[in-house]
């Protein structure tokens, strides 16, 4: 129960940092692609905030012997880089550019009542499912 609850307030705080950060529109993440055009920056802020509170984050976390909530870490061992998580990162990629929203803004933004996102959020399912079959 402890570690559900650790989650959703991690999530909880996930999804209020996109809203004061704008990050769950996407006119901005579109305006942030547009580099040749009207440049907004600030995603870049919030990327560089990201990785900074990571990298600190995940060094205090390491130093402990387990998570608070579990008995051992669980940290990926597949370390290649092959043609599916390229494959993989150019159509993430390719839809984050087209539709200016990732699975977490789209959630925030459905949350908040937009409509834009479910059909964003409706075929990043149906991708998933299709997954299955390839």
């Amino acid at each position: 129960m402890r570690g559900t609850a650790a989650a959703l307030s991690a999530g909880l705080v996930f999804g209020l940092g996109l809203v004061i950060s704008g990050m769950f529109n996407p006119a901005k993440i579109i305006s942030f692609l547009d580099v040749a055009g009207a440049w907004d920056p600030s995603l870049l802020l919030v990327m560089v905030s990201a990785l900074a509170t990571t990298f600190v984050g995940y060094r205090l976390t390491m130093l402990r012997s387990a998570p608070m909530f579990e008995t051992q870490f669980n940290l990926p061992v597949a370390t290649a880089i092959d043609s599916k998580l390229i494959i993989g990162a150019g159509l993430f990629g390719i839809g984050w550019g087209l539709s200016g929203l990732c699975p977490g803004p789209a959630v925030t933004g459905a949350a908040l009542g937009d409509i834009e996102p479910y059909a964003f959020l409706a075929a990043m399912l149906a991708g998933m499912a299709a997954r299955r079959f390839i």
